[in-house]
């Protein structure tokens, strides 16, 4: 955890992004670690987590995570919650709270919230259309014979 909170501070002092940091272990050795670069890369998505996710996932030559652990400065946020669980790591270790983070600016409780919201009331109009045509690709995906279940 201590080098999380490392690569957090460093991050920050360089202007990438928020204080963020965050590490991928894999038998007691450190895989990769990533720091908040939404700044720095333009990137909304490029949290710590998602950072440290795609770096250890590059090492290990595969999209999965099972058999590692994930160490993060803070509490993950709805979308690095996400992205861990698509990972499908063993465990995840963090440092500060949410409510920690809130209370630094960067407060995710409206995107908790938006979650449980019906779609036709959240607060970005989102509408369905096309479902037509997509299900067709699912279809295709349903009788595809050389695909990779994940």
């Amino acid at each position: 955890m201590e080098r999380a909170i490392e690569i957090a501070k460093r991050g920050m002092n360089r202007n990438d992004g928020g204080p963020f940091g965050c590490i991928v272990v894999q038998n007691d050795k450190i895989i990769a670690e990533g720091n908040n670069s939404v700044l720095s890369q333009n990137d909304p998505t490029a949290h710590a987590e998602v950072v440290a996710i795609r770096n250890a996932c590059e090492y290990l030559g595969t999209f999965q995570l099972t058999g590692c652990d994930i160490y993060t400065s803070c509490e993950p946020c709805p979308m690095c919650l996400g992205a861990i669980y698509w990972a499908r790591p063993d465990h995840i270790y963090y440092a500060a709270t949410r409510d920690d983070a809130a209370d630094a600016g960067f407060d995710d409780s409206f995107i908790y919230d938006e979650i449980t919201v019906p779609v036709k009331n959240r607060s970005i109009p989102t509408k369905n259309i096309g479902r037509e045509e997509a299900i067709k690709v699912f279809e295709h995906w349903k009788r595809k014979e050389d695909k990779t279940v994940y």
